[in-house]
């Protein structure tokens, strides 16, 4: 398959039009695309038996980056902790682009992921998350987050589903309906979750507050067991989405939409170092995908329903391809605009 044409970053600057004199009208600057939830501290194998390096981590700070890396405007909504670890998260995150203006300074410790890579790159976690940072959540610190040409809220993973925070974003959530396009990655942690049936009536009323879901097919094994891809998106659909997404590893991606209908696109070829943030990377592809072409926002929510199956197929595909990038790097390493343009290099 062909690299994937992505627009290069002077195509759509960001705050300015063209110089005067030119014919063409000036190009708006995008709307900004707010992430809400946890920034850890993943321990990964450090390539000695027993060493560990630590990494910045965290499903959704991991998307912000992502975001960031493909020229979005992203704001992070995470309470990051007043400790080395914390510092350190700020600087990764201020040093890719993420605007941490709402990021709270938190009292409380940061937030731990234990990783463990398997052989064929994929990963299994433990957490040391008692007391820590992320969970704290309380409305008033949200009270701004939507802000300043927001349009759209992504979150997703432990902070929506780890009390006591995880009402106050839900209400964020429900509150962001009316306002800007809303997208959800349930990304479950089994370990942290319980069974699923403690998580599950959260998870549906979570799925129906949002335009976009993406989940996993391990999500789905673990949430609704039996439940082929193809019919979980169909009925989210039903619920009122305008568009899911349920990735399938090396298998690609189920990708469903009002008009368009269900779709399935295959996945890319790569040598696995292995697999952790390949999911954020999927999801951050998928929203910069949408905000290039002008899908993303409140205003914008019969267009997003509307999508065809070409440009379906064409966001899906730019998708699979930043998380296949990032499969062939360790950690959660996200590719940039740049990097999609080139694709993957010839075996």
């Amino acid at each position: 398959m062909d690299p994937v044409p992505v627009p290069e970053p002077e195509e759509r600057p960001a705050g300015h039009g063209r110089a005067a004199g030119t014919s063409r009208a000036a190009v708006p600057a995008p709307g900004v695309v707010a992430v809400a939830g946890e920034a850890l501290v993943d321990f990964v194998p450090a390539g000695s038996p027993g060493l560990f390096e630590a990494a910045p981590g965290g499903s959704p700070a991991n998307v912000a980056v992502g975001l960031a890396r493909l020229k979005v405007p992203v704001r992070l909504l995470a309470r990051i902790a007043d400790d080395l670890l914390g510092h350190r998260l700020r600087a990764h995150l201020a040093g890719n682009g993420v605007d941490l203006s709402r990021a709270v300074r938190a009292a409380e410790p940061t937030s731990l992921a234990i990783v463990a890579v398997g052989r064929d790159g994929g990963v299994e976690y433990d957490f040391r998350v008692q007391g820590t940072a992320d969970w704290q959540w309380r409305d008033q610190e949200l009270a701004s987050a939507l802000d300043g040409g927001v349009v759209a809220l992504h979150s997703g993973s432990l902070a929506l589903t780890m009390p006591p925070g995880a009402d106050a974003l839900q209400r964020l959530l429900t509150r962001a309906r009316q306002a800007v396009t809303v997208s959800y990655d349930p990304n479950c942690r089994p370990l942290l979750m319980g069974a699923p049936e403690a998580v599950r009536g959260r998870v549906e009323r979570l799925v129906g507050l949002a335009d976009v879901v993406k989940a996993s097919a391990d999500d789905l094994a673990w949430l609704l067991p039996g439940r082929p891809p193809e019919q979980v998106a169909e009925a989210w659909l039903a619920k009122g989405l305008a568009l899911v997404a349920v990735t399938l590893g090396p298998g690609g991606v189920v990708v469903a939409a009002r008009q368009a209908g269900v779709l399935r696109r295959p996945g890319r070829g790569v040598t696995v170092a292995d697999t952790v943030g390949a999911g954020d990377a999927f999801m951050s592809a998928l929203l910069a995908g949408l905000q290039r072409r002008d899908l993303l926002g409140a205003g914008r929510r019969a267009a997003l329903r509307a999508v065809s199956a070409a440009t379906l197929e064409e966001i899906a595909d730019e998708a699979v391809l930043a998380a296949a990038i990032t499969c062939t790097r360790h950690g959660a390493d996200p590719p940039t605009l740049a990097d999609l343009a080139a694709g993957l290099p010839v075996a």
